[in-house]
């Protein structure tokens, strides 16, 4: 949000931007509740990945079959329980990014009462590009050698906007919908965007989702080779991969994991009696103009301080800090040089990818839920694996949950390209 706070750090109530609904799903966790209690007991579903086409292909193999060889880490997620209505035919015809996305905002939907409003008021944002490659790639191997009979669906679903059209024709939305890509910010940036939208009266409400990004082996190799993905260090061990923050950290360890979160004004949420989580105060958005994947600190630490700016907040403000937080070698130690120059380092601080994993377009978007969700239950979670910090000065919530009443919280995402974004939150 461009637009500076009323005085006192909260905006004028016809102005006052909230979040009222709640989706998410992880590998620890399908829904609020099974994803908090995994949160706060600090459990984890990692482990090596075994979701076909996410391992590397057997050599030899026919060039036509799914044969492969599990070769990383992750956090899968299980079983999906999907909202009535989705046919079988569909289903057929439904990537998983769009399966969990649908599930994801059916929670959300139904937390904000979003069957009572006008449904050409509702706006959808699928944060995330490049969403579908594992998917793209299975049917690439399955029809390499029959390539006339491909499914002609194929034809609309490799595209991301299938995810949009997938969840307007589910749950009836007819206002704008659209995708926003801005790598691992991506679900932030959604929600930024939808703050813009209801703000500027484009929609009454807005529904922002940080989507499933299902990678395959090209780009879980891709990703090692950069140096970014976590290597085969503790592939024995992989309950002990991730581990942000800590000196002995390998990497980011991939998660599928997707948020979804309703977005409206006060009056619109008063009008259906529905409670709150938080208010948005301020947001900010920059960019290195840089097209490496090298982490900032002047990029970062400006962005940060803009959205303080903003909410009108001192550094003393800030409660609470959900970092962006991978497990990356140079970007978390320029994330903790971020937080000391923007005079942040007294808030408490967790990392929420050290429970439920790295899920790149959809980490923005988890992130500010399990924000949320601990504000809403006074409550932290605890950061796994956090043995040895490398800044011991920072006020790190280790290894066991802490009550904490947290009133002003600051998100923070970043995304290759250069892309920095913050987002300041205050409970209602």
């Amino acid at each position: 949000m461009t637009e500076p706070a009323a005085a006192g750090g909260m905006m004028h109530s016809d102005r006052e931007i909230q979040i009222t609904g709640i989706g998410v799903m992880a590998a620890v966790g399908q829904g609020k509740a099974q994803f908090g209690e995994a949160l706060f007991s600090g459990a984890h579903a990692f482990g090596v990945m075994k979701r076909a086409g996410r391992g590397l292909p057997v050599v030899g193999s026919a060039a036509n079959t799914q044969e492969d060889s599990p070769a990383f880490l992750g956090a899968e997620i299980g079983t999906l329980t999907l909202p009535a209505g989705v046919s079988g035919n569909s289903l057929r015809t439904l990537s998983l990014s769009a399966q969990v996305a649908l599930a994801t905002i059916d929670e959300a939907w139904r937390e904000a009462k979003l069957d009572d409003v006008d449904p050409r008021r509702i706006g959808l944002i699928i944060g995330g590009s490049n969403l579908q490659q594992r998917e793209l790639t299975l049917a690439h191997a399955a029809y390499r050698n029959k390539i006339h009979f491909l499914r002609p669906t194929y034809g609309f679903a490799f595209l991301d906007s299938d995810i949009c059209g997938a969840c307007s024709e589910q749950f009836g939305i007819q206002g704008f919908t659209y995708t926003l890509g801005g790598a691992s910010a991506s679900g932030q940036l959604a929600i930024i965007q939808a703050s813009e939208a209801v703000l500027s009266g484009a929609a009454d409400v807005c529904i922002a989702v940080g989507a499933l990004m299902d990678l395959s082996y090209w780009e879980c190799q891709g990703l090692r080779t950069l140096g970014a993905m976590g290597s085969t260090r503790y592939f024995d061990t992989p309950e002990a991969a991730c581990r942000p923050f800590d000196r002995d950290r390998d990497g980011f360890i991939y998660g599928e994991a997707c948020g979804a979160l309703v977005v409206e004004r006060a009056a619109s949420a008063r009008s259906r009696q529905v409670r709150p989580y938080a208010r948005i105060l301020a947001s900010a958005i920059g960019t290195d103009g840089n097209r490496n994947p090298d982490p900032s600190l002047t990029g970062e630490s400006r962005v940060i301080q803009a959205a303080l700016e903003r909410a009108q907040w001192a550094g003393h403000d800030v409660d609470y800090i959900n970092p962006h937080g991978t497990g990356s070698p140079l970007g978390d130690d320029i994330e903790v040089q971020a937080i000391r120059a923007c005079g942040i380092e007294g808030a408490r601080i967790n990392a929420t990818k050290s429970i439920v994993g790295h899920s790149l377009t959809a980490s923005g978007a988890v992130e500010v839920a399990a924000t949320l969700l601990q504000m809403r239950h006074s409550r932290l979670h605890p950061t796994r694996n956090l043995v040895d910090p490398i800044a011991n000065d920072l006020a790190w919530v280790r290894n066991t949950a802490e009550q904490a009443d947290v009133r002003n919280a600051l998100c923070l995402s970043m995304g290759f390209g250069g892309v920095s974004s913050a987002l300041c939150v205050q409970k209602c």
